[in-house]
Formats: structure tokens, sequence, C-alpha cells
């Protein structure tokens, strides 16, 4: 059964739970039984019914934002026929509307059309309050903003771990939600529990409102890791399953390659046209490299023990963010590190003269990394030798055959097959690719597809191990840092990164913090509020 069937059978089920749950009630307010029948009528007819605004109408076909207004259209509605208790509240609620049928066929109830609106109780003011903020935090989640986290190093230099990012949805167009019924504000998991925070069906079908902006090389963006299947990604023992597209993971990596480039690494280089790719100046290529020294880069804990963090001095002078013991000569007195490091950072520890040697780990061109995509051994390629590969661009037709069939394998099946509800299968006969057992020769791509990577090279999970990423797949744009924790930090104070509070994500030269700005507004705006109310009052 295909998502819009499934998606018009759903629809019409509730269309029809409705009107046989409320043509009484609706003959009772003075209009007519076969007004509750009809889509989206029924609901504006409802709103003037409940006394309340037409465009509340718009909240009970917004995904998630739903989900939050339905209780609250049940309860307005036992509230206009004179069902104010706590016991018809909690009854409604917990059948999940269906308590409205009892009252429909059962008591004579009498329609009130000039009820108050103001909640009877402080109780009810608050959690109507509290119910409003949720559904337009929704609305800004799904739809415009989302709050972000850098886990990990992998754009160490330009995000840092511990930033707290806000993610543009409408710069790339925002993505609408495809899982109908999901916790709100929460991604596949809910926070502390840890269990699942929506439900598999039903699913809608994939939809993007337009966005004024295209992905540019070099931008850094958001997206769903097109192959995750953890249940939940901060707890991978929990298992694996088949997720939904909006329910994937989020990643951010700096796009590096658009549809239509051609892309090929050579030495952790990225090639674009035959041409290296020229990264914006705040973004710092970093490489690993083997570090041999006469003393520890690394901090001690407590009781003299090495840590995985790098100590103040090679932190503040060499700038390295990401380092560790791999091994201790203490006949000799020698310690081997690993570090990630950019040309710079190199430059200035191969001249200390605590170290005695620094060497670049690589990989060697031509041998084969079974882990890199895609993991197919007649494509010999690593993490730093990769490609050429062209990305595939919407609309564009390629030539397929057996020797380069498991490059476009999973775009096929997946991004362009099961993901929009289409049963493709690719198999092979002899040397004949066939999809869906018919032989094909040609293939024409439906969505454009990127090329996501990390400057951290050597430390960063991205495109070389599982391939490209989807249009669909992209959820926003970062644009602003709003707090940055740096958790190695000692003291709370410290641990603030105050210079990267309020400061935006691209653009040229150090990034500047608008924090104080920030303050000297909302102290304005304080002083403003505190006089305007005086006068008032006066």
């Amino acid at each position: 059964m295909t998502t819009f069937t499934t998606l018009l059978i759903f629809i019409l089920l509730v269309q029809v739970i409705h009107f046989l749950g409320t043509w009484k009630l609706y003959i009772k307010a003075g209009r007519k039984a076969w007004e509750a029948a009809i889509p989206i009528y029924n609901a504006i007819v409802l709103m003037k019914i409940i006394n309340r605004p037409p465009w509340w109408t718009l909240l009970l076909f917004i995904p998630i934002v739903n989900l939050i207004m339905f209780p609250v259209i049940w309860v307005e509605t036992l509230r206009s026929f004179g069902r104010n208790s706590n016991k018809d509240t909690f009854l409604v609620v917990c059948t999940f509307g269906l308590y409205i049928y009892y009252i429909n066929y059962t008591q004579d109830v009498t329609y009130i059309s000039d009820r108050s609106l103001k909640p009877r109780t402080a109780a009810g003011e608050w959690i109507s309050s509290i119910l409003f903020a949720v559904v337009a935090a929704t609305i800004v989640h799904t739809y415009a903003m989302q709050p972000f986290t850098i886990p990990t190093s992998s754009l160490e230099k330009t995000l840092l771990v511990g930033d707290f990012l806000f993610v543009s949805k409408f710069h790339y167009g925002a993505r609408m939600p495809m899982t109908a019924i999901s916790f709100p504000m929460v991604h596949d998991s809910i926070p502390v529990i840890g269990t699942k925070s929506y439900l598999d069906q039903p699913q809608l079908p994939y939809f993007r409102l337009p966005g004024f902006q295209k992905i540019k090389r070099n931008d850094i963006v958001v997206f769903s890791w097109p192959t995750d299947t953890l249940i939940d990604i901060n707890r991978p023992g929990k298992g694996f399953k088949v997720k939904p597209l909006d329910k994937k993971s989020n990643y951010v990596k700096r796009c590096v390659g658009v549809p239509g480039d051609e892309l090929q690494i050579k030495d952790g280089y990225v090639y674009i046209n035959g041409e290296q790719n020229v990264l914006p100046d705040r973004a710092k290529l970093q490489f690993r490299y083997k570090i041999i020294s006469k003393n520890s880069f690394v901090k001690t804990d407590n009781k003299g023990r090495y840590t995985n963090q790098p100590s103040a001095f090679v932190s503040s002078h060499f700038n390295i963010s990401d380092i560790y013991i791999s091994d201790i000569d203490r006949e000799n007195k020698i310690i081997t590190h690993i570090a990630q490091m950019t040309d710079e950072a190199y430059e200035k520890v191969k001249n200390n003269p605590n170290v005695i040697e620094v060497e670049k780990l690589t990989e060697e061109e031509g041998v084969w990394n079974q882990s890199v995509y895609p993991q197919d051994p007649r494509f010999n390629w690593n993490t730093k030798y990769f490609g050429p590969i062209t990305i595939p661009k919407a609309g564009t037709t390629i030539n397929i055959s057996v020797e380069n069939i498991s490059l476009y394998k999973r775009i096929i099946e997946v991004y362009e097959g099961s993901e929009f509800g289409i049963n493709n299968k690719i198999s092979l006969s002899g040397t004949q690719v066939m999809l869906n057992s018919k032989q094909i020769t040609k293939y024409t791509f439906l969505q454009d597809y990127y090329w996501m990577m990390g400057d951290n090279r050597d430390n960063s999970q991205d495109a070389r191990m599982w391939g490209l990423v989807p249009f669909n797949h992209v959820v926003g744009k970062p644009v602003f840092i709003w707090m940055s924790w740096d958790t190695n930090a000692n003291g709370i104070m410290n641990k603030i990164r105050w210079d990267r509070m309020f400061t935006t994500v691209s653009g040229e030269g150090k990034p500047i913090s608008y924090f104080k700005y920030f303050i000297v507004l909302l102290v304005g705006w304080y002083i403003f509020n505190f006089i305007r109310k005086r006068k008032k009052k006066a």
C-alpha cells in the first residue's frame, strides 16, 4: 500500500469518526448535520461553535502541532456544551476524544454560545499558557529554526564540540514532518528515559517548503544521516531498526561537492573538476599526526594518570584540541601521541625542542579500505585517495553497468525507492543489471545529491564511509552560535567560551561575538518596560 493511499484512508477515517461523534452537537449549536461531514469546512464551523478564531483550523493540519491541538479542541467542544468538570476533561483526553460520542448520543446538553473563554482556575490558565507556548515553540522548531548541539570534532576550528547552534530551516526550505505521530520538540527518542518518541505509521508524503537559497559548495549543512539505523544514536546498545527519514539522526558537515561536480580526494585534499577546493578562511583542515616527544602533551588527573585531554600549554600554544597518548617508552622516557592538527600547528610542533619526531599518518594510493564507500574492491579507494566520482544531479542520465552499479545501488533502491514508497530492487544477472527484474542500461536521477565531509579529515564519519546525501535528507543551515560550553575547562565561568557566544557560523575573518550588544538591548528593553508600566500606573 502506497504512502498516499495510506494517508488518504487515514484522513477519510478521521472525517468519518468526527462526523459520527459530533453531528448532533452541530445541530444543537444551530448548524446543519451535513456541515460536520465536509473536510476542512467542518473544522471552520467547529471553530465558530467553540468560539475560537478560524485560523485555529490551520493548526489542525500542521503535523505534530495537531497532536497538541486535538485534545484542546476536544475539551473546548465539551465546554461549549456546559461540560466543564475535571472528570469530563479527564475522560475526553484519556479516550482520545471518543468520550464526545457519549455526550453526543446519550446526554441532553445545551449549547452555550456566549461562554467565557477565560479559564476558571489558576491551574487551568497555567495549563492553557503552557499548551500554547508548546504549540508556538513546536512551529518554530519544526518549520523555522531548530537548536542543535555539536557533539563531535569533525568540523573542529569552525565549529567546536559544545557549540550550541540555531539551524535555519527556511534557507533551503523547511522539510515538512513525515512521521505524523511524534512527541513534540524531540527527535528519535525521549530524553532521560530513552524510549522511541514516535509511531512508525502513518507516514506522510515527503514535501518541502520553498527555500530562498541553494546549497553552495563549502556551506556547512545539517542533514539526516542517510544510513542511520540506530534506535538511539546516544545509546547504540539499544539496537537497530529502519527509521523514518525525518527521524534519522542529525549530522553536521561541510558540503564540499554539489550536484554535477566531479569530485576526487588526493592525500586528504578535495579536488573539484580537477582543481583543489579552496575553503573559507574560517575553515581549518586537520590531519592525523604521530608525535614522539620527551614529555607529555596531555593533562593528568588528580591521581597523576594521563587523560585524553590536551594540556593547557598544548591548547594555547599549538591550538590542538584532539590528542591522546598511544605509547609510553618509560625506559627511554619517550611518549608517542596521536593528534589531529592543522598545517599551522604542525609547523609549531615540529620546531618545539621537546619534540623528537612528527609524522603525518596516511594511506597509500590504490590500497583498498573496505570501510570506504561503496565498499566494493573494484573501487580501490580509501579515506585519503578517493574517486573520481560525479555527484548526481536531478534530471541527469548516466550509463549503468555491472562495473559501476555499486555506486548507485543504494540511491536507486532506497533514496529514490523505499523512502518514496517505491519498491525498487537491483539485482545482477550475468553481465546485466536488473531493476525490478528488468534490464537497465541507463538511469535518470530524481533528486540532487551532495558530498558532505568534515574539516577534521582523519576524525570524521562522513561521505567517504556512507556516500552521497540526497536533498530530501537536508535539514537546514547553521547560522548562529548562541552558546558554547567547554567540558574540559575548570570552573563554570571558564567552561563558557565567552568569545563564541552570539557569533555567526559563516563569514570571513575571526568570528565576532555580539553577546554584549544582546545584553545592552536586553537591559534597554527592561528599562523601557519598567518606565512604561510606571507611567501607565500613574
